[in-house]
């Protein structure tokens, strides 16, 4: 049952606070106390009432506990269910789909006093574990003393001593309730009533988002084996191919690719002389506020000096045989006997090497130029996926061939670890024994409401249609399809609606295909040679001016595109503008929803910007694209499948779209479904919160036997 309306919230009545306790598993190293693992077990539960404001003594029901051989009555909590008005936890999701996987029927809306916490704290960043939220509200506080040691030898709740877990559980549940009161009474406060239509949808996304959890991803098994065995292999050629052009540019001595320091010879040919003279004259550090320093300002010729002062010109070395050991890399040794050492020790000369390296005179490395002081690092200068971005970017300008492939290499070899690491071994480790993953998903990660996963994060999967990780998520039903619908141009459309930008909503009713407008700019080419794969790479720069970006370190033609932006889009720029005065004035940014976003301290810089120019206005339009609009069009959906009783599963959403597993017969049905509840999203939009939107919505549906291997059906 869905939040509709505040009169379950504000009666504080007939409210249910529960907490319930679990089993505990190690799977591969990982915390798993996930019910989809069929070794663990609901422990028990504790539980609350809230009638007219008036915290109740705690009840409790023991299932599985080392001190009770039989496990009490079930009957006594599914009553308590069957009664409540709203149930309420902490981490309320949790707690939701163990009762659920456990057989229990929940028939009322729900809170989570950890996703109110979320929306209070206005997009600041704020600890909200049960623990960190009971300390700053000063209310009861979790008794973790009471388990932590026991947990760190390893003994579960079941095995730990009754009286001990019912301590420790009571004094949780009293502490959700009074968060819940405060919160509650807080929501009733003027400056936080425009808050209220965020907590129903965030409560009753957390619903849809339990049931897409407890539906499950299934998972071809074979295919991500082959998959992971082609990225190995791919591995290997890269690490040899890099290895082979290191060497040739540095010379004998030994490297190591993954040391920042060697690829800072190897780049750019220079290594740090004195690590604390680097430090100081970059900045490089953190401050007391845990934040990164800010790099120095430095004109073109004063950083240039820098680093000649930190740094030194790395040269070519080859390598002879160590003339003391003869290439040994021992030093003979007798004792006085005359007898050899049974562990002869290493040469002095050569440190162990067997070779001494002689040096050519000749620059090693690949001998690009560092691109400015926020691109110090403490090992000489970044080497990372956005630096590597921008070095290509020059060695092409300088004909460097050599250097272009070395760093597209490193990148590709940067990603096929990620997807190794990341996506295989996290699908791998969390499939089920039914090939069925149940990832996490998180509300309350995004300072925006987007969406997060764990256990794998899918959330960072990449969107492009040849990515074979994509190929081994299957349907359940032997035959049948996987179907996926994307919003078209979500936030560019989301940011026409915000700043009611004339040309964007011109582009948009006109039909314009805005991507591939950026991809022929951005390649070069006309719009008639744009493809699939460039024009899903384009959206980054469709929507990086959108946030603030500038172009930096791109090509000459590209930042042309930044600077050209906002001549076409002026409303948008005005709308930036009017953002800032109001972040200036009272420290908040708003969106049609109701969230409010808090800039505290905001200034006016030497450029015109203000501080977190960027999050300013890249927080609005992501958090009312991907935070609200996309959850309604989830939630919709899934009343959709309910009320017409579908057998399709509502697997995923990854940003903008929604994959579903499609049931035998029912393509039609999901599609119309898919259809109203993205399409005419807008009536939600004005019966939630009062908001009438411009610009319509557009979608995509594609369909195919993999999340991969898919064509356009709608």
């Amino acid at each position: 049952m869905h939040l509709t309306n505040l009169t379950d919230l504000l009666a504080l009545d007939d409210v249910l606070v529960l907490d319930l306790e679990t089993t505990v598993q190690d799977n591969n190293g990982k915390t798993d106390n996930s019910p989809f693992n069929r070794l663990n077990k609901a422990v028990g539960a504790w539980w609350l009432w809230i009638r007219r404001g008036e915290i109740g003594p705690c009840q409790r029901s023991v299932w599985h506990h080392n001190e009770k051989p039989l496990p009490d009555s079930r009957d006594e909590l599914q009553n308590a269910l069957d009664q409540a008005k709203l149930i309420v936890a902490h981490n309320a999701k949790f707690d939701i789909i163990w009762l659920l996987e456990t057989g229990f029927k929940i028939n009322c809306a729900i809170f989570c006093s950890m996703i109110g916490e979320f929306i209070y704290a206005r997009g600041q960043f704020l600890a909200l574990s049960l623990k960190e939220t009971a300390i700053r509200r000063g209310v009861t506080h979790k008794k973790s003393d009471l388990v932590d040691d026991m947990f760190k030898d390893g003994i579960g709740f079941e095995a730990m001593p009754l009286d001990t877990v019912d301590e420790y559980a009571e004094a949780d549940v009293i502490s959700c309730a009074e968060i819940f009161i405060q919160q509650i009474q807080e929501l009733q406060l003027d400056e936080n009533k425009g808050l209220a239509p965020v907590f129903l949808l965030m409560m009753d996304n957390m619903q849809f988002l339990a049931e897409i959890e407890r539906n499950g991803i299934k998972i071809d098994t074979k295919a991500l084996s082959q998959v992971k065995e082609d990225y190995i292999n791919e591995r290997e050629e890269l690490i040899d191919r890099l290895t082979e052009i290191a060497r040739s540019v540095l010379g004998d001595k030994p490297f190591n690719l993954n040391s920042g320091q060697d690829q800072c010879k190897i780049v750019y040919s220079r290594e740090v002389t004195d690590r604390a003279l680097h430090t100081r004259i970059f900045n490089i550090g953190v401050g007391s506020n845990g934040k990164s320093l800010p790099p120095p300002r430095m004109s073109h010729n004063e950083f240039k000096a820098s680093v000649r002062a930190s740094t030194a010109v790395v040269k070519k070395k080859m390598a002879e045989c160590c003339p003391t050991c003869n290439g040994s890399g021992k030093q003979y040794k007798v004792t006085k006997k005359g007898v050899p050492y049974k562990k002869q020790p290493k040469c002095n000369m050569c440190e162990g090497s067997g070779a001494i390296y002689i040096n050519t005179g000749e620059t090693a490395g690949l001998k690009l130029s560092p691109l400015g002081p926020k691109y110090a690092s403490v090992n000489g200068f970044k080497v990372d996926k956005t630096t590597i971005k921008a070095l290509i970017t020059q060695a092409e300008q300088k004909g460097k061939d050599l250097a272009v492939e070395y760093l597209s290499k490193l990148t590709r070899l940067n990603a096929v670890n990620t997807y190794i690491n990341s996506f295989i071994t996290g699908i791998e480790t969390w499939v089920r024994d039914d090939g069925i993953l149940h990832a996490n998903f998180n509300q309350t990660v995004a300072r925006t409401a987007r969406l997060s996963s764990s256990n794998p994060n899918f959330q960072n999967l990449p969107k492009s249609a040849k990515f074979p990780v994509r190929k081994c998520i299957i349907s359940r039903f032997e035959g049948q399809s996987v179907i996926e619908a994307d919003f078209s141009g979500l936030e560019f459309r989301i940011a026409g609606e915000l700043s009611r930008d004339p040309q964007i909503i011109d582009d948009i009713l006109s039909g314009k295909d805005v991507h591939k407008q950026t991809a022929s700019i951005i390649n070069q080419i006309p719009e008639d040679k744009v493809t699939k794969d460039l024009r899903q790479a384009a959206k980054a720069y469709t929507f990086s001016p959108l946030y603030g970006g500038q172009g930096a370190q791109e090509a000459d033609h590209v930042k042309n595109y930044f600077k050209e932006y906002f001549s076409i889009y002026k409303g948008l720029k005005n709308w930036h503008e009017t953002l800032f005065s109001g972040v200036l004035k009272d420290g908040l940014v708003k969106t049609p929803s109701g969230r409010e976003f808090y800039f505290p301290n905001a200034k006016r810089q030497r450029n015109g910007r203000i501080t977190n120019s960027q999050k300013v206005v890249n927080y609005p339009v992501q958090s009312f694209a991907t935070g609200d609009c996309v959850p309604l069009a989830c939630i919709r959906l899934l009343c959709y499948f309910r009320n017409n009783d579908l057998q399709s599963k509502i697997v995923l959403t990854v940003h903008d779209s929604i994959v579903v597993d499609c049931a035998p017969g029912e393509q039609e049905k999901v599609v119309k479904g898919i259809t109203w509840a993205m399409q005419e999203l807008g009536e939600d939009l004005v019966s939630r919160f009062n908001y009438e939107p411009v610009l319509p919505l557009d979608i995509e549906i594609e369909a195919g036997k993999n999340w991969m291997e898919m064509s356009e059906i709608h």
